[in-house]
């Protein structure tokens, strides 16, 4: 299956919460020019029937003519319900709805209800508003359009992940408790190693076994291997001693766990600022990357998640997981907007081909609901 396929299929919670948010939408619009329509385009009456002369004045040469089915002269056919108008119209019938204030009022508030975030929900209307401000759209016609404006905001930060020449080239990856930085990273080195790439891990997360076991059995899969520390070791020392290795090895990537932290406890950020102090030490340029992994099921909350840690550890770059598990994805347009930072992947799932480069066209027409096929 496609990546878009799955994207589509697996955003499901939030392309329908649009596509039913956009559908009412156009629908109150419709209901209240329903009638107005009907009076200025009426059905043509149908032409009148002659009847058929009495009995008593057909002649011996006329041949009767059978008088027309009651039902063919006196009921017309009724016309379709709200719903049979927005389910069995063509294109060219679909209800549409005049492009008003009150109509972007209630897009912005579908948008801001997507995670969207107030400042992008407002710039991506007036933009899809821009030159179009009365024009009567059908739902296909907005949801063309705001697939179009999301993919325009978001087409500046689609950057896979640079590959350098150093080497070791070293990637750290930050994020909070249980956004996925675990599974990331084995995802990274299968398809990095897949792509030639001698590929070295470090489980910095010392202080909870499960993350380094995790880690083992991605390696084990991938041919990669992990290098670990005794529970409860300094994290800085083992990614020291990782560099070391990555280096007296040969590999092109060193990627770096590190353990999932609060933004809000400052002991815990400051360790992670310790890391960046050491490593530094061994490579005044390194870390080379720093990926922040967001949970999209977060929210809004990846926002402040971004501004914290790019204030200690020079975030480069972003990666989000768990787009199947929210109907909130527009999270990730507010991103792009408000940070501008590169998004290099999306994941959908456990799999390892859940991970994916980011397209924002893609993206976009599957937050919206847009058929691409």
């Amino acid at each position: 299956m496609a990546f878009f396929s799955k994207l589509k299929d697996r955003l499901f919670k939030s392309s329908s919460k649009l596509e039913d948010g956009l559908d009412a939408i156009v629908a109150e619009g419709e209901k209240d020019v329903a009638p107005a329509e009907e009076i200025r385009q009426p059905d043509p009456a149908p032409e009148p029937v002659k009847a058929a002369p009495p009995v008593a004045e057909i002649s011996e040469k006329e041949t009767p003519v059978p008088a027309p089915e009651p039902a063919a002269v006196e009921k017309p056919a009724k016309g379709p319900g709200l719903l049979g108008r927005l389910m069995g119209r063509s294109s060219s019938e679909a209800p549409r709805r005049a492009l008003d204030d009150d109509m972007l009022e209630q897009l912005e508030e579908l948008l801001i209800a997507s995670d969207m975030g107030v400042d992008t929900a407002l710039r991506v209307t007036a933009n899809m508003a821009e030159g179009r401000f009365g024009k009567r759209l059908s739902t296909q016609e907005i949801k063309e359009l705001l697939s179009a404006e999301i993919a325009r905001v978001m087409e500046p930060v689609a950057k896979p992940l640079p590959i350098y020449a150093k080497r070791p080239q070293v990637v750290l990856v930050v994020g909070v408790n249980g956004s996925g930085k675990t599974t990331t990273i084995g995802k990274l080195a299968s398809q990095f190693k897949a792509a030639g790439k001698n590929v070295v891990i470090a489980a910095g997360d010392t202080f909870r076994a499960a993350a380094v076991e995790q880690l083992q059995v991605w390696g084990d899969r991938a041919g990669v291997p992990v290098l670990t520390a005794p529970e409860g070791s300094d994290p800085a020392s083992l990614a020291f001693d990782a560099m070391t290795k990555a280096e007296a090895d040969g590999a092109d990537l060193l990627l770096i766990d590190t353990a999932g932290r609060l933004q809000n406890r400052s002991d815990l950020m400051e360790e992670l600022a310790k890391i960046v102090r050491v490593i530094r030490k061994k490579d005044d340029s390194a870390p080379h990357n720093t990926l922040l992994v967001l949970d999209a099921t977060t929210g809004q909350n990846a926002l402040s998640q971004v501004e914290t840690f790019q204030k200690l550890a020079d975030v480069s770059g972003l990666v989000m997981t768990k787009l199947d598990g929210t109907a909130k994805g527009g999270v990730l347009v507010a991103l792009a907007d408000k940070f501008g930072l590169p998004i290099h992947a999306i994941g959908v799932g456990e799999q390892i081909d859940d991970l994916a480069p980011f397209d924002p066209e893609e993206f976009a027409a599957a937050l919206t609901g847009l058929d691409r096929s």
